[in-house]
């Protein structure tokens, strides 16, 4: 099971006025990295700890580095862009997802805003270790000033010429081809496909941004590809990222309805009451176990488990591919018993 280990911030480096990039030299544990994973950090504020995950944006070969966008009523992110500073230190566990697992030949990503962090990973990853290799980018912001990694992307542009194709669509600044202004719609998608992008020529399709903009490219994407060549990260921008109030103990007196749950966490087996309406995480929290968690949102997949026994219903599930479901792993965060008895492994 995953645990936090301490990351020291090496270098500080501001991408926009919203928006840093933290390089992080691990003090322990081993924080090897593929493209495209991210790392779930904690942080106590007031007695409140709260836990986030931010996407690594650099490709394996490459120091540590997050970057994180202040979000708007955003607790962590707020303080990564106003307070941290060199030499601080960071609790973080070990990197985790697999949204970069199906690089292929050619490649198309699409990212809003700060998702461009988990791609800029994939593309420099791709790129660099396949020289048959080909990338497009769709890159939609508000505004050339808020473009997170401008100057990096355009350092890739000019050095695999041939290989890596930028597009930016600004929300506010008008561009000389008016498809490129505005936002990323519908109709906006089948244009670029029709002149700019070979979309029958794809592989693999990325998709990282807010919610409204991944659903648009999903479905278009659809009318094009199959599923399994579409991956995608989920992006919480509209979380606003405020501490939340710190869990209740579970009262010794067992409610009625209750179930039973045995969860295996470090090779210790720990019986916890809970009934249909509380989490197994949630259970597990309160019953005072370590059990690892970060977005609560069903996004992330932090909260990962096996169930060993009995069944539950997971009421959302954003992170975990069809073959993960099948080969019995939860989202504990969104997990719900549906029997008597369930047994829970976050070891296996």
């Amino acid at each position: 099971m995953p645990r936090f280990h301490s990351l020291e911030i090496t270098n500080i480096r501001r991408e926009t006025d919203a928006a840093v990039v933290l390089t992080l030299s691990p003090q322990s544990g081993d924080f090897r990295f593929e493209a495209g994973q991210y790392l779930t950090f904690r942080k106590d504020f007031n007695g409140v700890e709260l836990r986030r995950c931010y996407s690594v944006c650099a490709a394996p070969e490459e120091a540590l580095q997050i970057g994180i966008k202040a979000v708007k009523g955003g607790t962590f992110s707020s303080f990564a862009n106003e307070a941290l500073k060199v030499g601080d230190v960071l609790d973080a566990m070990p990197p985790m997802g697999n949204f970069g697992a199906k690089i292929a030949t050619n490649n198309l990503g699409f990212a809003g805003g700060s998702g461009i962090t988990p791609l800029l990973s994939i593309i420099k990853t791709t790129l660099q270790a396949d020289k048959n290799a080909h990338f497009t980018l769709i890159y939609a912001n508000q505004s050339v000033a808020s473009t997170m990694f401008r100057d990096e992307l355009q350092n890739l542009k000019d050095r695999f010429l041939n290989r890596f194709q930028i597009i930016h669509i600004l929300e506010d600044n008008a561009q000389d081809i008016n498809l490129f202004s505005g936002r990323l719609d519908a109709e906006k998608l089948e244009g670029l496909f029709k002149g700019w992008v070979n979309i029958e020529a794809v592989d693999q399709a990325f998709i990282c941004g807010p919610a409204p903009m991944m659903e648009v490219v999903k479905e278009g994407l659809r009318k094009h590809l199959d599923l399994a060549q579409i991956s995608i990260e989920q992006f919480l921008s509209d979380q606003p990222g405020r501490a939340a109030q710190k869990a209740a103990p579970l009262k010794s007196a067992a409610p009625r309805g209750a179930l039973q749950a045995t969860i295996l966490l470090d090779g210790v087996g720990h019986e916890v009451v809970l009934d249909a309406e509380t989490s197994v995480l949630q259970a597990a929290l309160n019953a005072q176990l370590d059990a690892p968690y970060a977005c609560r949102a069903g996004v992330c997949s932090t909260c990962k488990a096996r169930l060993v026994e009995g069944e539950v219903e997971m009421r959302a599930n954003q992170a975990l591919e069809d073959y993960e479901v099948e080969q019995g792993y939860i989202l504990t965060c969104q997990s719900h018993a549906k029997t008597a008895r369930i047994v829970v492994d976050y070891d296996g």
